[in-house]
């Protein structure tokens, strides 16, 4: 194997005070993002679609391999056929007994059902699918490492790039989700990881009244002295 080639990286810096702002301007945006249930059926451009898969296949992945696949349906069809059967799977979880009682009083405060008419409403269903192995060129397998962390950071880039254009969705995961590889015709190197319908909030769209974790529930740090912080020295 050859070895690979290396380029320069001189990545933008910022004073502090700019780094602050730029940061504390991105936290606001995100702390903002909700997850949306009801939405608008007003056309998004395909090139937004572009856009955020685009922007998601800069997330960092194990030994490079970019293990992911975005399926993008717009067709009504085929959205009126995912939605038949999540809305299958999801009535058996809801109320065959899939989830137990402590999972569906976990969902309570969230207005969650078995119903997804939002599949049909949306201009766009994208379904990621996480690639178990991949294949070289002679056909043989190729494997591919740390396959769900790479594929859940690009989905996290995708949110955050529709959300920076104004659209909004939500991440669907309907167990077991194993139609989305017959309805989409995906191999069999290839699992369904998430499904997102994308679009835009509806005008009388509402949220849940939920509030996250404050920095103290969540963050634990172990800080030492660093060159920013230590005394000055008196000699």
């Amino acid at each position: 194997m050859s070895a690979p080639g290396f380029i320069p990286y001189r990545p933008e810096t910022y004073p502090p005070d700019a780094m602050l702002e730029r940061g504390r301007a991105l936290l606001d945006a995100c702390d903002k993002r909700r997850s949306v249930r009801h939405f608008s059926d007003a056309p998004v451009p395909r090139e937004a679609i572009e856009i955020a898969i685009r922007t998601a296949s800069t997330a960092p992945s194990g030994a490079h391999r970019q293990p992911w696949r975005f399926v993008v349906v717009g067709d009504a069809a085929t959205k009126r056929e995912i939605r038949i059967a999540a809305e299958a799977e999801e009535r058996e979880s809801y109320e065959g007994g899939r989830m137990p009682p402590d999972w569906l009083e976990a969902l309570a405060p969230l207005g969650t059902t078995w119903q997804k008419p939002y599949l049909e409403i949306v201009p766009w269903i994208v379904v990621v699918f996480e690639e178990v192995y991949g294949r070289n060129p002679d056909g043989s397998k190729r494997k591919n490492y740390y396959v769900k962390e790479s594929v859940g950071l690009a989905c996290g880039l995708f949110i955050e790039s529709l959300r920076a254009m104004g659209l909004c969705t939500l991440t669907h995961t309907p167990s077991p989700m194993g139609f989305l590889s017959r309805i989409l015709d995906r191999p069999d190197n290839e699992r369904p990881f998430i499904l997102f319908p994308i679009g835009f909030a509806a005008g009388d769209a509402e949220v849940p009244d939920i509030h996250r974790k404050q920095l103290e529930e969540v963050a634990v740090f172990h800080e030492g002295t660093t060159s920013s912080d230590a005394p000055a020295s008196d000699g």
